[in-house]
């Protein structure tokens, strides 16, 4: 077996495995990043549409999802929007926003690839695709970590994983990392998909399925979380971006509230003085707010017996707290991120590292911290990646 020593290996040739070894090799340590796949950043290539969102102006620790909602603070604030924001103008890629802070490429997300591997370049780092790891393995006497690919042996005092989550598993997502993290006895918060489409059953199914296609923009709520986006009805169930964030802190066998028209009385013209008041009415009234086809679905479930003004609150106060009870969510084939994953109780929140083994670090989506839908988890790899390559 062929021996290959370095400073720093690195799991994963992904946003936040790409960062921290930039960061570490620019410190002038020996990278070596080994990825299964045959390319590099196959995650960032299909974000954001192929333009890659690729980090929000907004960021804020309130953006993400965490057992420990202060954990992301420290590697957040020492590397901003602004840091990446600067690295992608040095290399002259063109950008704009989108909506809510959302920064996209004006061209495509291989643009942001591409000036990952030259600052890897640059800095000497080596990038070993088509590169399957076997078994990590540590040394008690030493304390290095030698990662076993079969034919060849690497040997390196840190170890930074970075191989991702569960999500969408057709570009090559595994739980190795959270393999890693067991085999030293690390904890785990359970894993679950994140932003991701919820599915409805039953009732629920029957109610909605024919309106496949149809969006609207909604406020929707689960607990103390709301979302003011377009939702997006599906032949499964709900999609569309404010069903997606509002997956992340969703759990069965919660019920989510859809506000269908926020700050707009639906039924305000049936209270107009010698209005008319019926179904018809209210049929023309939701019509010029909403979809047709789901005003008159709305209309058909909760029709009152009766237009009294009484009977027009209950509605109105329904049509702005629709109660949907989903019976699950798409899985990760579908899912943007996986929710949980490497417990930051096991880490450092300004290097990464595990408190209990020295040398150890993970970045990226295997630890539980998940962004909002909107550019927020590639922020949290650029920030955390770089945690850990500044540290090494």
């Amino acid at each position: 077996m062929n021996q290959h020593r370095f400073d720093v290996l690195i799991l994963g040739a992904g946003a936040a495995g790409l960062m921290a070894a930039i960061e570490a090799a620019r410190r002038g340590r020996r990278v070596a990043v080994l990825e299964r796949a045959e390319r590099p950043g196959k995650k960032i290539l299909i974000s954001g549409g192929g333009r890659a969102n690729f980090t929000n102006l907004h960021t804020r620790p309130d953006n993400f999802l965490s057992a420990n909602p202060h954990f992301a603070k420290s590697a957040l604030a020492r590397y901003t929007p602004a840091d990446f924001i600067r690295l992608v103008e040095r290399h002259g890629i063109a950008y704009h926003e989108k909506t809510l802070g959302q920064l996209f490429c004006d061209g495509s997300a291989q643009q942001i690839v591409d000036l990952l591997m030259s600052e890897c370049a640059d800095a000497g780092v080596r990038v070993l695709l088509s590169t399957a790891v076997r078994a990590v393995r540590r040394n008690d006497s030493s304390g290095a970590f030698t990662v076993d690919t079969g034919k060849d042996a690497y040997t390196a005092p840190a170890l930074i994983v970075a191989t991702g989550g569960l999500s969408i598993p057709k570009i090559g997502a595994t739980g190795f990392g959270y393999d890693i993290a067991r085999q030293f006895g690390i904890p785990i918060e359970t894993c679950r998909p994140a932003l991701v489409p919820l599915t409805l059953s039953g009732t629920e199914r029957a109610h909605f399925a024919d309106l496949a296609g149809v969006s609207a923009p909604v406020i929707a709520t689960c607990g103390k979380r709301s979302f003011r986006e377009k939702m997006l009805f599906t032949h499964r169930g709900l999609s569309g971006p404010a069903i997606l964030q509002i997956s992340s802190y969703w759990k069965l066998p919660e019920a989510i509230r859809i506000d269908w028209s926020p700050e707009r009385r639906l039924l305000a013209p049936l209270r107009a003085a010698h209005a008319r008041r019926d179904l018809a009415a209210a049929k023309v009234a939701l019509r010029t707010q909403l979809p047709v086809r789901l005003a008159d679905r709305l209309l058909e479930t909760a029709s009152p017996r009766s237009w009294t003004n009484h009977a027009l609150d209950e509605l109105e106060h329904r049509l702005h707290s629709w109660t949907i009870a989903p019976s699950g969510t798409e899985g990760y084939e579908k899912a943007e991120v996986t929710a949980g994953g490497v417990s930051t109780s096991a880490l450092s929140a300004q290097t990464m590292e595990c408190r209990s083994i020295r040398g150890l670090h993970f970045v990226g989506e295997v630890v539980d911290v998940t962004g909002q839908l909107g550019g927020f988890n590639f922020q949290w790899a650029w920030a955390s990646g770089a945690a850990a390559g500044r540290a090494v």
